[in-house]
């Protein structure tokens, strides 16, 4: 049984309801935290009146209308936090000043005569459910301590309260100046306020709209979160771990399988042979075909490489790969072209003296290469090299696979860091800056 509880052969009285009239103005005043509630506030003149006095003494008269302190949440309304039933009996408007900026806050007061006051606040669309700590939180350098959870200092501010309406198990008043120090751990918000009497410490969680919405079964939608909140949960933040390890048990595996199929590829060239290419005709020599040579093993690729000793100069190779057995054919050319001098930039070089190309899926077999090369007239004799080798590992898969996997690894991290840089932005421990720009 929780603490607070009456034995169940004894059960609770109901909650008690009085109405009465205000000294001010005279318009009916419901007490809906009757022996809760310290002050409670005319909602037709806004006067101030000490709940406890059974004549509702006026402690503060306060003419204002409502206009953009109108709670969205009704005084009255009804709803279910954490499995418990709560009504908004009280509604605040509070402020702070930072580089002559004001920023404001709603705040809801939340009763049942059974529990504990709960509160809510909401700025910017963005709410919070809050408790008033249990235990003495520990304070340290920018840091504090409650409940075994690490906490950042967030910041320090001055609050003011602006406008009050309804019940509050505090002396309330409008001008009320206190000290807030928030500590933040998301979706937690650890706070102090200092008066000159009192120091309360509350511990807030970050709410989304939809929920309150739901929870009171209020009509229509929230109103829209603007930014990030200093306890805001992160979207991504949670998921930058486990895509690391993700990407790097991926990673593991793709060097793997590199190292199997370089274990498995074979070492040797299947074919080698040098050439001497004499230029005598524009078009070059004839085609002319190689020794039989064999592939063996699976069905995989084969990479032809082409080495020349052209010097400002070309040569280009018109092969065939063809099956000895079958006659199949493979047609694909190469050229290799080096060119190398000086300019008013300095020197330069362009194209290099090796070519090579994978064909992909060649069955295992006999075969041989027809070759048809073509050069620069004006160069003299060429020697070049021609090499075949089966089953090579192509590193620019694997390439693309590593970068596939390490791309969204990349995006989810800075999607965290640029939250986190926009969270921090308004806090008193902001992003560094240089000047009047942020680095």
């Amino acid at each position: 049984m929780s603490a607070g509880t009456p034995p169940l052969s004894n059960p609770p009285p109901k909650p008690q309801v009085k109405a009465l009239n205000c000294p001010q103005c005279g318009s009916a005043i419901v007490l809906r935290a009757l022996g809760h509630a310290e002050t409670v506030v005319c909602e037709s003149c806004h006067s101030i009146l000490d709940a406890k006095d059974p004549n509702l003494q006026i402690l503060q008269k306060f003419e204002a209308a409502t206009g953009e302190a109108r709670p969205l949440i009704p005084l009255g309304s009804r709803g279910k936090l954490r499995g418990v039933d709560y009504e908004v009996i009280g509604f605040q408007r509070r402020s702070i000043t930072v580089e002559g900026i004001r920023y404001s806050w709603h705040e809801y007061v939340l009763f049942n005569p059974y529990k504990a006051i709960r509160y809510l606040t909401e700025y910017n669309g963005h709410w919070n459910d809050i408790s008033v700590c249990k235990e003495l939180p520990q304070t340290g350098f920018a840091s504090a301590n409650y409940l075994g959870e690490a906490y950042k200092h967030f910041q320090t501010s001055d609050a003011n309260t602006n406008f009050v309406l309804g019940e509050f198990p505090w002396q309330v008043r409008v001008g009320e100046h206190a000290t807030v120090t928030e500590y933040v751990k998301p979706p937690r918000v650890l706070a102090s306020e200092k008066t000159a009497n009192e120091v309360t410490w509350s511990l807030g969680e970050y709410t989304y709209g939809a929920d309150i919405w739901k929870s009171f079964n209020l009509p229509g939608k929230p109103p829209e979160a603007v930014g990030v909140y200093e306890n805001q949960p992160s979207p991504v933040s949670e998921n930058v771990k486990g895509i690391w390890g993700a990407f790097l048990a991926f990673a593991i595996l793709l060097l793997v399988f590199m190292a199997g199929f370089d274990l498995a590829s074979p070492k040797g060239a299947a074919f080698e042979s040098s050439y001497q290419l004499n230029v005598g005709e524009p078009k070059g020599e004839a085609s002319f075909v190689t020794d039989v040579f064999n592939l063996e093993g699976r069905t995989s690729n084969v990479e032809v490489t082409t080495t020349a000793n052209v010097d400002n100069s070309w040569i280009y190779l018109n092969y065939a790969l063809i099956n000895n057995d079958t006659e199949q054919a493979w047609d694909f050319g190469r050229e290799v072209s080096y060119y190398h001098g000086y300019d008013s930039d300095g020197s330069w070089t362009e194209g290099g003296q090796k070519n090579s190309v994978i064909l992909p899926s060649i069955p295992a077999g006999h075969y041989y290469l027809r070759i048809e090369p073509e050069v620069d007239p004006k160069h003299p004799p060429i020697a070049y090299t021609i090499e075949v080798k089966r089953d090579v590992p192509v590193l620019g898969f694997f390439g693309i696979a590593f970068f596939a996997l390490l791309l969204p690894a990349i995006a989810i991290t800075w999607r965290s860091i640029t939250f986190e840089r926009m969270r921090w932005a308004e806090s008193d421990h902001p992003p560094i800056k240089i000047g009047n720009s942020e680095e």
